[in-house]
């Protein structure tokens, strides 16, 4: 057995992860308490492949970016502690109301990722849970400002420019390091974006803050976006707009491991 895992592998044959760099999901996990509500999450497979692959039962997983709880439902299903982070209250409420925390340890908090007090708070859980790191640490980030969440100005989607969005990110990736156990693993999700007739790297520049951070990329996968709610409703007419311009459409995102 892996030392960072509970996979059985005497029969490595029945386990149903994923292993290659291209993920192609023909459709996003839906039962139980996924619900698909707000529209900055990933699909649940992301979460629920990485804490198998990288926790052991009962270990612990961060989370700097809260959204729709996904990640918080997996930990719960799969008998995963959890720290999360989110600025708007009304994310973190609708967390605590999801999860049930006498199944597992949740801590659910109304924080700004980037700054050094909430990572002296984070580490205060850890003295009163007598853990000294988290395991695991998931970041799904604002794409920039390809979508406004808040007026909040911690929001990373308010940054102003791609140069502030990555300079606070690697303020949430610093934090993160030094929260998460040696040698153990972080995974961010990027896309990329389109803003005036030029394509920008997110998940490459992103990628660059991290390593500047002492992370040591691993692996880069390439999952597809078949199931993006608001382009596949109207492909045709998004192909029509490509091939009426001069660009072509987004159908995958990058998942970072470090």
């Amino acid at each position: 057995m892996p030392k960072f895992n509970d996979l059985d592998l005497q029969n490595w044959k029945d386990i149903d992860l994923d292993m290659n760099s291209l993920w192609v999901i023909p459709e996003r996990k839906k039962w139980w308490k996924h619900d698909n509500f707000y529209h900055a999450n990933f699909i649940p497979q992301i979460p629920e492949h990485f804490i198998k692959r990288y926790t052991k039962k009962w270990g612990w997983v961060l989370d700097p970016f809260l959204w729709s709880a996904t990640t918080a439902i997996e930990c719960e299903e799969l008998w995963r502690n959890i720290i999360w982070i989110d600025i708007q209250k009304e994310l973190v409420d609708r967390a605590k109301e999801l999860i049930d925390s006498k199944k597992i340890h949740a801590h659910f908090w109304v924080w700004d990722s980037s700054s050094k007090e909430t990572r002296e708070d984070i580490e205060k859980i850890f003295k009163h849970r007598k853990i000294d790191w988290v395991d695991l640490a998931l970041l799904h980030p604002p794409y920039a400002d390809i979508i406004k969440f808040t007026d909040k100005k911690e929001d990373l989607s308010n940054s102003g420019s791609v140069e502030n969005f990555l300079l606070d990110f690697w303020k949430v990736l610093k934090n993160t390091y030094k929260l998460l156990k040696d040698k153990w693993y972080m995974v961010i999700v990027m896309w990329d974006k389109y803003q005036n007739s030029e394509w920008i790297p997110l998940w490459f520049m992103c990628m660059a803050e991290a390593q500047k951070v002492w992370f040591k990329l691993k692996w880069v996968i390439v999952k597809n976006m078949e199931w993006n709610r608001w382009k596949s409703w109207n492909w045709a007419i998004w192909k029509y707009r490509a091939l009426n311009s001069d660009y072509y459409l987004f159908k995958h995102e990058y998942i970072l491991v470090f």
